[in-house]
């Protein structure tokens, strides 16, 4: 299953998007940066290059109580505590100041422990709600230490132990540390440590952290065995931020050392939005936009590559867009940048057309015997909401003011207002909705494709009888042709919205396995497409054989799906998914569509119960719709 990018690469635990996506929203709430992006490491961290805060794996494996509190504090203190309150420039000095002192690692971890007890409280005096959630981190982070205590003394690892005891003392107080049997020379630092509740800022708690190490120098001969704070390498550099080649230099502005957390990371968003998009790496290899000549004009991330070089086109065109053009033997696709539908898709190009297919009478004899094999289904079901349809219709409001008379007149003479009318209920002859699905094309799929067509051809059956409007479409990556900075994906349309009542099933026996597939992409793809239709109800439903998988989407392909599935539904379209497979599901797999899809996830436990699945989707579905009439 997909993992974690954690510290460990063999910790293969499922990833909870949903959890994953609340820190998100909170840490993107706390900071105001919405680009900003949550995962989970070995140890709180910032990664200024990647947009990211990561929250510490310490948590995992503990009662839920515990590990929602942790991990909620650890976004509390690097969101809303060290992102614009710790002084980037103070924690600099220190480290060129202990950069050959024997202690060094000892006195950096000593300032930021100095730092989170000064953020923490100031988080906890902003937002009051969060103490409980402080204290259970407080009582378990302290428990840990004492343990690590005892373990580091008896192993000699003694600038280890010290800080144990000073995270104790910060925390618990003196008196409590004082009970902790460690060597003499601990005693005197206990003037320093309380010193600690008097600081204001980064800058005097590393003048304080400096102290301790420079006077723990005399007993201890070994620096820190264990690192038990890490702000990230990035903000551990002594560097400034270094520009690509090509920024002019009135884009550079201020060099001066960043003050904050926040500067830093919006430096380097905003320096990434400007190297980021397809544009960049069409104009090196392929593109015409800056080959010299008066006309020549700058690239930018929204715009369209134009030079294909597909079949026999000489990429001599003016680039198109949407559907793809045929002249002749020659095809011309307008290819479109994928980054408009976010940042996991910044090098993606995807080019939209109709799926190649040609009528035969071996096809034409295989769709004719699956229909016959389905007729019975499709016409119960459509009788069957025919009559929900009818009973709708012909149900009646009684007892009104105005309307139709009815038989009944006996209340004119008898009551003071009679009400003798009534009026029917008059649906529409057509259910108001619409429908998109999208059928996985990777790979995976070719073990169960023809049962795969037969599902697919019964839900365009049932549809096209009913009259309501759907696009059916296959969506897939090319393997072979990703790579780091392209990744090119197709969309191939087997039934289009305009299509209405056309008979697509030449089409649909056309549909093959292809390489990968990248879900989320294909989820707000589909979005776009269904969103601003006029119907009442959408519904987009997805075929799919297993998890998002596609190049550098491994990691984040669950995560980025989910949040696809969340901003459909925001947007009104209710997503259902229907797992294929040749087997029944494992308690790993339902877990993981539970995680993306919430409770809105079918699977089949056998191929032949791919056409069952989708006639109860259906039914489940267009119920809804007839009874919101």
């Amino acid at each position: 299953m997909t993992s974690f990018n954690r510290f460990i690469k063999f910790n293969n635990e499922q990833v909870d998007a949903k959890k994953l996506l609340s820190y998100e929203l909170l840490a993107r709430a706390l900071s105001s940066a919405t680009y900003l992006k949550v995962t989970q490491r070995k140890l709180m961290e910032f990664r200024p290059s990647e947009g990211a805060i990561s929250f510490s794996f310490f948590w995992k494996h503990r009662s839920e109580e515990i590990e929602r509190a942790g991990q909620k504090t650890d976004i509390y203190l690097l969101a809303a505590g060290f992102w614009r309150d710790f002084d980037i420039a103070s924690y600099q000095r220190l480290l060129q100041t202990v950069v050959l002192h024997p202690l060094r690692n000892l006195a950096i971890q000593i300032g930021v422990l100095f730092e989170e007890f000064r953020l923490m409280e100031q988080v906890i005096k902003e937002r009051p709600g969060t103490s409980e959630l402080f204290t259970i981190r407080t009582d378990v982070m302290v428990h840990h230490h004492r343990e690590q205590f005892f373990e580091n003394s008896r192993k000699g690892f003694v600038a280890d132990a010290l800080l144990n005891y000073i995270y104790i003392s910060v925390h618990k107080g003196t008196m409590f540390s004082s009970s902790l049997e460690g060597p003499d020379f601990f005693s005197i630092l206990v003037k320093p440590i309380e010193r600690i509740y008097d600081q204001r800022d980064t800058k005097s708690n590393m003048s304080l952290a400096t102290l301790i190490a420079e006077l723990a120098e005399e007993w201890i001969e070994r620096d820190l065995v264990h690192t038990y704070y890490s702000l990230g390498d990035e903000l551990s550099k002594d560097e400034s931020f270094h520009y690509h080649a090509g920024v002019k230099d009135a884009d550079i502005g201020d060099e001066e050392q960043k003050d904050t957390i926040e500067e830093i990371f919006r430096t380097w968003h905003r320096e990434n939005q400007t190297e980021k998009g397809v544009h960049l790496n069409f104009e090196l290899e392929n593109g015409q936009s800056g080959r010299g000549g008066t006309d020549a004009r700058q690239g930018h991330e929204d715009t369209d590559i134009t030079e294909i070089g597909l079949g026999r086109s000489e990429g001599k065109q003016k680039p198109k867009r949407g559907i793809p053009e045929r002249e002749g033997d020659r095809v011309d696709f307008s290819k479109k940048d994928g980054s408009i539908f976010g940042e996991n898709h910044a090098y993606v190009v995807y080019e939209e057309k109709r799926i190649d297919y040609t009528k035969d009478e071996q096809k034409a004899g295989l769709l004719e015997k699956w229909r016959l094999a389905q007729e019975p289904h499709v016409r119960a079901f459509v009788k069957e909401l025919r009559r929900r349809i009818d009973l709708k219709r012909g149900s009646r409001r009684d007892h009104l003011s105005i309307g139709r008379l009815s038989s009944n007149i006996l209340p004119l003479v008898t009551e003071e207002r009679p009400r003798p009318f009534y009026r029917k209920q008059a649906p529409s002859k057509n259910l108001d909705a619409v429908f998109g699905l999208l059928v996985d094309g990777s790979a995976s799929m070719t073990d169960k494709l023809e049962e795969t067509k037969m599902a697919v051809l019964l839900f365009h059956d049932i549809l096209r009888r009913l009259e309501i409007r759907h696009e059916i479409v296959l969506f897939y990556e090319d393997a072979f042709e990703a790579t780091a900075t392209m990744q090119p994906n197709t969309f191939e349309w087997v039934h289009k919205l305009e299509d209405g009542v056309k008979d697509s099933g030449h089409a649909i026996l056309s549909v093959n396995a292809h390489e990968d597939n990248r879900d989320g992409f294909a989820i707000r793809w589909m979005v776009e497409r269904l969103k601003n239709q006029q119907e009442k109800h959408k519904f987009l439903l997805v075929f799919s054989d297993g998890e998002p998988s596609a190049f550098g989407y491994d990691q984040n392909g669950i995560l980025d799906t989910a949040e696809a599935v969340i901003q459909a539904e925001k947007a009104g379209i209710s997503v259902l998914h229907l797992f294929l497979n040749t087997v029944a599901p494992s308690e790993e797999q339902k877990e993981l569509f539970r995680m993306i899809y919430g409770a809105k996830s079918a699977a089949s436990d056998t191929v032949e119960d791919f056409s069952d699945q989708t006639l109860r989707i259906l039914r489940k579905m267009l119920t809804l719709v007839v009874q919101s009439h």
